[in-house]
């Protein structure tokens, strides 16, 4: 049976019309483009410290880890938006690179948890020291108040 056509009343319209006058389409898009631009200048850094830029954010997730206890492997999947035995791959290059190291978390022993070795601190800081910086003379007014929070470079 044909459904009968559904009348638009001149309100939906206008107020539809109304939201998309309130999205500032030149704004987000700039903000889209400078996003890209710091992930590829990001990704760059970590190439020239000899790291692929998926083990710099591994390195990163694991470092800036909040919940209590250093992270699992599944944190860290959770973190990289990766499957788990992608995560345990991955684990597996960074500890034969020296960039982590495996313990088995002392209250459940079928846990590992991952940890930063001297190694991948350093990496991990030369990348945010740089990232930091390029964030900072790119950044907009309202990414530049989100910064001044964050410690300067020298305070890596």
């Amino acid at each position: 049976m044909p459904q009968a056509k559904q009348r638009r009343t001149p309100g939906a319209t206008t107020k539809r019309n109304a939201v998309a006058a309130t999205v500032d389409y030149r704004a987000l898009a700039q903000f889209r483009f400078e996003l890209r631009t710091f992930l590829a200048f990001s990704e760059e850094g970590a190439r020239k410290a000899g790291l692929t830029p998926q083990q710099h954010q591994a390195l990163l997730g694991i470092k800036g880890f909040v919940e209590p206890g250093p992270p699992s492997v599944g944190d860290i999947a959770r973190f990289l938006l990766i499957r788990h035995h992608s995560a345990v791959e991955l684990m597996n290059r960074m500890a034969k690179l020296g960039l982590i190291s495996r313990v088995a978390d002392p209250k459940d022993g079928r846990r590992v948890q991952l940890k930063l070795t001297a190694k991948g601190e350093q990496k991990l800081q030369a990348i945010s020291k740089k990232n930091i910086e390029e964030l900072r003379r790119a950044a907009s007014p309202a990414l530049r108040r989100l910064l001044r929070s964050s410690p300067q470079a020298g305070e890596l």
